[in-house]
C-alpha cells in the first residue's frame, strides 16, 4: 500500500488524517450547526437548480440568512421555468434576509432565464458551462457540482482558504490560489467532503476572529497556533 503523502511543508499530518480530526471535532461539538448547501443537499436530495440558486443567495451572507431566504424562494417558485418568470419585487421581498437582495433578485431571475435559453433549462454539470452563468464564479460552480451533483471538486470561500492557510496545506493570497494548490495536492477521493468539513469548522472552532484554539486538536500541529496565539498566550 502506497502511504498518503502529507499535504503543506509541515509533513506531519496527511490530509486524511487532518479531515479526520476535523470531523470528530466538527461533529462532536455542542454547536451542531450545519452548512446551508448540506442541509439543502439533504432536504432537495441535492436539486442542482436550488443548489446553484442558493450559492448565488449566500454570497456575502450568513448560512442562516441563506437557508432563511432560500426557503421563502423556494416556497413560491420551484422550477427555472416559473422563476424566470418571476415579478422581481416579489422575489426582492421573498430573498431579503440574504441581503444584497436587489442585486441578487436580478441575478437569480436572469439566471433562471439563460438556463432556459442555453442549456434547455438543466443546469449544466461542468466548470466551464456554469462559468457561463450570470454571477457564477469558481467558488459556486464548484458548489454545484459538489452538492448539486456529488461530483468531486474543492469549493473555496473564506472559511476554506483561511484554514487551509492557517494550517499550513497551502501558502496563499487568494481563494483561487488556494483551489489550485488544493486540487493538486488533495487527493480526489476528499474533494467531496473537503468544503464541508472545513466550512463548520470555520463556523464553530477555527473562527475568523477568536478562533477556539483550546479545543482544537490540530493546534500542536498547527503553524497559526504556533507563531500567532501560543506566543501572545506567553506574553499575557
Amino acid at each position: 500500500m502506497v502511504q498518503e503523502r502529507a499535504v503543506g511543508d509541515r509533513g506531519k499530518l496527511s490530509i486524511g488524517q487532518t479531515l479526520r480530526r476535523v470531523r470528530q471535532m466538527v461533529y462532536g461539538s455542542e454547536d451542531k450547526r450545519a452548512t446551508a448547501l448540506a442541509q439543502l443537499q439533504d432536504v432537495e436530495r441535492g436539486d442542482p437548480f436550488r443548489i446553484l440558486i442558493s450559492t448565488i443567495l449566500s454570497q456575502r451572507t450568513r448560512d442562516e440568512n441563506t437557508t432563511l431566504a432560500s426557503e421563502n424562494l423556494f416556497s413560491r417558485y420551484r422550477s427555472p421555468e416559473e422563476l424566470s418568470r418571476a415579478d422581481v419585487r416579489e422575489v426582492k421581498r421573498l430573498i431579503r434576509p440574504s441581503g444584497f437582495y436587489n442585486m441578487k433578485a436580478r441575478s437569480i431571475i436572469k439566471v433562471s432565464k439563460q438556463l432556459l435559453d442555453d442549456f434547455n433549462g438543466e443546469v449544466p454539470d461542468t466548470v466551464d458551462e456554469l462559468l457561463r452563468l450570470r454571477s457564477v464564479g469558481r467558488k459556486t460552480a464548484n458548489c454545484v457540482l459538489v452538492y448539486g451533483f456529488n461530483k468531486p471538486a474543492i469549493p473555496v470561500d473564506t472559511h476554506v482558504h483561511r484554514i487551509s492557510n492557517r494550517l499550513g496545506l497551502v501558502h496563499t493570497k487568494s481563494p483561487e490560489e488556494t483551489e489550485a494548490q488544493l486540487v493538486k495536492d488533495v487527493p480526489k477521493r476528499y474533494w467531496l467532503d473537503l468544503n464541508d468539513l472545513f466550512v463548520r469548522f470555520g463556523q464553530t472552532i477555527c473562527k475568523p476572529v477568536g478562533p477556539k484554539c483550546g479545543t482544537c486538536t490540530l493546534r500542536r500541529r498547527c503553524p497559526y497556533y504556533e507563531t500567532v496565539v501560543a506566543p501572545k498566550g506567553k506574553a499575557s
